[in-house]
């Protein structure tokens, strides 16, 4: 590998793992909310947050890139508080990511939550445990297979990103260029050998960690039925 497909590979790790803590404390709200409410308007966030599943990410990366842009809503704000727009930088990425791979973190939690039920819950609530109490100590644990599904999806899904990222972010080394752009700009100068070992390693890294989640969710059940 290259120095600028290390570079790449630096920069995906980093997108993933932002773009997973963000959604991790983002989406764990969103779940508890939608797997708890009865309230009409949870069938309106719950479409909105599986959007990505549907829309051509090149179409959330267009939005996205307008809205962070120096004429957009977001982008002009800053602009007009002497910062920098957010569009074609690392943190714009993240924006977009959070987004693009906002249902892989809340739809399993949302489930996890869902399965928990009333009981384990009310029970708690008996022995005078608080909200906060009754979710860390009996909802969270009682969920952790959905928080691992959770967080090995979005961190996979991230690593995938290609459509999203390069609209907003574009191809800056170093910054923005992650490596399905470099897989892209291998491919399109011909260079199969380098296109082929960075394909290759995202296909094996992808396997690896569907299988370690498939795997630990299969013993927990055995252990657990």
């Amino acid at each position: 590998m290259s120095s600028a497909d290390w570079m790449a590979l630096i920069t995906t790790l980093k997108l993933s793992a932002v773009t997973t803590i963000v959604l991790l404390i983002l989406g764990t709200p969103i779940a508890w909310w939608l797997a708890r409410t009865k309230n009409k308007v949870s069938v309106v966030v719950e479409a909105v947050v599986a959007l990505p599943l549907v829309l051509p990410p090149t179409v959330l990366g267009f939005y996205m890139l307008v809205a962070l842009g120096p004429n957009g809503p977001i982008g002009g704000t800053l602009e007009s508080l002497g910062l920098h727009h957010l569009a074609f930088t690392f943190t714009g990425l993240v924006l977009a990511s959070t987004l693009y791979s906002l249902p892989f973190m809340v739809q399993p939690l949302k489930d996890a939550f869902a399965a928990v039920g009333d009981r384990m819950i009310e029970v708690a609530a008996t022995l005078r445990a608080r909200p906060w109490d009754r979710f860390f100590s009996v909802v969270v644990p009682l969920s952790r297979r959905g928080f691992l599904t959770a967080i090995t999806l979005t961190f996979a899904h991230t690593v995938g990103e290609f459509g999203v990222v390069l609209m907003v972010g574009g191809n800056i080394p170093g910054e923005t260029r992650v490596l399905s752009i470099a897989i892209y700009d291998h491919a399109e100068a011909m260079d199969y050998a380098s296109a082929h070992l960075l394909a290759g390693g995202l296909l094996v890294a992808s396997f690896l960690l569907l299988f370690t989640v498939y795997l630990l969710n299969r013993r927990y059940t055995v252990v657990h039925p």
